[in-house]
């Protein structure tokens, strides 16, 4: 049974940014098992990390795959519109440079560091430098299933939930195809935000027991994943039989309280929502892009 939204309903607005600088956090950090690191983190242009790509394994913590981008840079609270309003999936055009007129697509956002991050084929990113400039047609926020009031939608592309492959069921509930199930008491750093239409939270996967009996080490950036007795319909927290379906935007870190990073896509609390494990359920595979890319 198709699934009827309000698309037509849904306000298309642009906004602008440009590269968001790198950061070392600190000359050296020390992770959950006490190991000290000095590894590349947030923010810039990464040539070798992609959607489809593990979040783990690099040598780096809370790396964003693609371009890094911000709205004003010296300016954080400037920042909140620009994530607000571009959500996963939705269309960026470079607008300055060499690589001007090129095509990309938004992942999500990633909190503390406010950042939006952008992915472009390999050609592009091979033209941009730290100075260009990126227009996002913002469209998405306030998107829901006409029939299904219960099912909160944040941060999506229409598009992109035309083409991810959810399915109604006879009895009313949602299937939505999911790379990994993640159980609630695995998420860290993010909990008890009071907005998902900004930022993220992470996965802990600091328990190896944890990782391997949920399939989490299968972990990739694009990816959709559901989290158990998590309510984020008015920000993050427990609730027993919620569901939060979100995708993954950031690697992982051995700093504690912290891993790769989920941003809210959708959120029920009365069993609406079935997560269904398919190893297609990434935002690559939709859009072809990342490492599923055609090119």
């Amino acid at each position: 049974m198709s699934l009827n939204t309000n698309r037509e309903q849904l306000v298309k607005t642009a906004v602008q940014g440009g590269v968001a600088p790198a950061h070392q956090w600190a000359p050296f950090e020390v992770g959950a098992a006490g190991e000290v690191f000095a590894w590349p983190s947030t923010g810039g242009i990464t040539y070798n990390v992609k959607i489809g790509d593990s979040v783990f394994g690099w040598a780096g913590e809370h790396i964003e795959p693609g371009v890094s981008s911000t709205m004003n840079h010296k300016n954080r609270k400037c920042e909140s519109g620009y994530q607000f309003l571009a959500c996963c999936g939705n269309e960026v055009t470079v607008i300055s440079g060499a690589a001007k007129g090129q095509k990309g697509t938004v992942l999500g956002h990633h909190g503390g560091v406010d950042h939006l991050m952008l992915d472009f084929p390999d050609a592009t990113l091979d033209k941009l430098t730290c100075d260009d400039k990126f227009l996002v047609k913002g469209y998405g926020q306030g998107l829901k299933l006409v029939d299904h009031e219960s099912v909160y939608i944040y941060n999506l592309d229409p598009d992109v939930l035309d083409g991810w492959g959810l399915k109604e069921r006879q009895d009313g509930k949602i299937e939505v195809p999911v790379n990994v199930i993640v159980p609630g008491h695995a998420m860290g750093s993010g909990i008890g935000s009071l907005s998902v239409v900004s930022g993220d939270y992470d996965i802990l996967c600091h328990d190896e027991a944890t990782v391997k009996e949920h399939g989490m080490d299968k972990l990739r950036f694009g990816d959709f994943v559901a989290v158990m007795d998590h309510d984020n319909r008015y920000g993050r927290t427990y609730r027993k039989g919620a569901v939060t379906i979100g995708v993954v935007i950031h690697s992982d870190s051995p700093l504690a309280g912290h891993g790769p990073g989920m941003m809210t896509l959708m959120s029920a609390c009365d069993g609406k929502l079935i997560p269904v494990i398919s190893d297609g359920a990434n935002l690559g595979v939709i859009n072809k892009i990342g490492r599923f890319s055609d090119a």
